[in-house]
């Protein structure tokens, strides 16, 4: 695929299609990689994208409990505290 280098104010750039960005889906950043020649535009994803929805479900279902004790019988604090 050919595409034009164009400027954007003092800088140059590229314009991605709708099709391309929806087909990768790119929305808000991708990543740069620059190897041996060529530049890979590679969506990136955002971290942790959706949790708080997640979370929000978990809770009402009740499923956010622990599922192990958050103290050990056999945890020494002592050993934190010097």
């Amino acid at each position: 695929m050919e595409l034009s280098v164009i400027n954007i104010g003092n800088s140059k750039g590229i314009r991605l299609s709708k099709t391309i960005l929806e087909k990768y889906s790119i929305s808000e950043k991708i990543e740069l990689i620059l190897e041996k020649g060529y530049i890979i535009l590679k969506p990136k994803a955002e971290s942790r994208k959706g949790w708080d929805k997640a979370f929000k479900k978990m809770h009402e279902n009740g499923d956010d409990q622990l599922l192990m004790n958050d103290i050990f019988e056999d945890e020494n604090f002592e050993e934190w505290s010097k």
